[in-house]
């Protein structure tokens, strides 16, 4: 479907001569927020508010585990709870049990003058969840970057942002990769690992065309940018030059995460006026660096009721 990825002095090394491949029947309106976790794949299409599993076939459809009637832009497990998951979802945060039910957390964009929803997520290697927010008509500088800590307590940490894609953090957490995918930028930030306090961020890569979305960071501590609009992947090196770049037949890629050393990616159908027959699919491509599972939640409150699925 695809040439071999290149890398950028030329060589091929360890790249799979397929390239990435989309073997699942499904397309999603707007496939994001991949994740491997230690109960497998899983994704969301935001809008349609609805949580997947991937089995580990790559030919199967996706299964759906949850849905929601308020967009969902990812979610991590929660770490002790079988099945739990917290999410950043409609204009905050909640926990999902196993049956599909849910508690609330925090809603800190219910009282905006814009209408908001929460984006892309993740979890820290601390245990924390950091999660941004942006206006649904992506107004200039709306968004705000939260960290739900470990009592449940969300934080505003950044604000001005446009439309936050991210975050990732490095293996030990002291780096954090955020986008502002409108403004084609990613930076890096510091991270006190211990207080999750950012310190002065830096520009790691300015996106000319297309729009950084979706990131994961390798075991060589390289960062894989889905970048929308543009049909390709790039795998950035820590300091920030470009090494490879996969190419789909799919105009806008979202989403990405490794599973060991299968790279997945998720695309988009939305707002194409005539999409083709591989937006929206859900593409794997094999890498020579691998990854590691997606980090927990960690709930360490003990005065609140008990999350779902944990022991009281």
């Amino acid at each position: 479907m695809t040439g071999t990825p290149q890398a950028r002095d030329g060589s091929r090394r360890g790249a799979d001569p397929a390239g990435p491949v989309a073997l699942r029947p499904d397309r999603l309106e707007l496939g994001e927020g991949i994740r491997w976790t230690d109960r497998g794949i899983v994704l969301v299409d935001i809008l349609a508010g609805t949580l997947f599993g991937a089995a580990g076939d790559p030919s199967e459809p996706l299964r759906r585990l949850a849905r929601l009637p308020v967009p969902l832009g990812a979610v991590a497990p929660v770490a002790d709870a079988p099945g739990s998951w917290i999410a950043a979802a409609g204009t905050g945060f909640l926990l999902l049990a196993p049956d599909g039910s849910t508690r609330r957390l925090a809603q800190p964009e219910a009282g905006a003058v814009r209408p908001m929803r929460m984006n892309d997520a993740t979890a820290d290697p601390g245990g924390r969840f950091w999660a941004g927010s942006m206006s649904y008509d992506a107004d200039d500088g709306a968004g705000s970057l939260y960290r739900v800590d470990h009592d449940g307590t969300a934080v505003r940490v950044l604000d001005g942002i446009t439309v936050p894609n991210g975050p990732a953090f490095t293996a030990a957490g002291d780096v954090m990769y955020l986008a502002d995918s409108a403004r084609g930028i990613v930076r890096r930030y510091p991270v006190d690992p211990v207080t999750a306090a950012l310190g002065t961020p830096e520009v790691y890569v300015t996106v000319e065309e297309g729009s950084p979305d979706g990131m994961v960071v390798d075991d060589e501590g390289a960062v894989w940018i889905a970048v929308w609009g543009t049909g390709t992947v790039r795998r950035h090196l820590p300091d920030g030059r470009l090494e490879r770049t996969l190419r789909l037949p799919a105009r806008q890629p979202a989403g990405v995460c490794l599973q060991d050393d299968l790279l997945h990616i998720t695309t988009a159908r939305v707002g194409l006026a005539a999409p083709g027959p591989y937006d929206g699919a859900v593409f794997t491509a094999r890498v020579d660096v691998p990854g590691r599972p997606a980090a927990q939640y960690v709930h360490r409150g003990r005065t609140a009721s008990p999350l779902p699925g944990e022991a009281p």
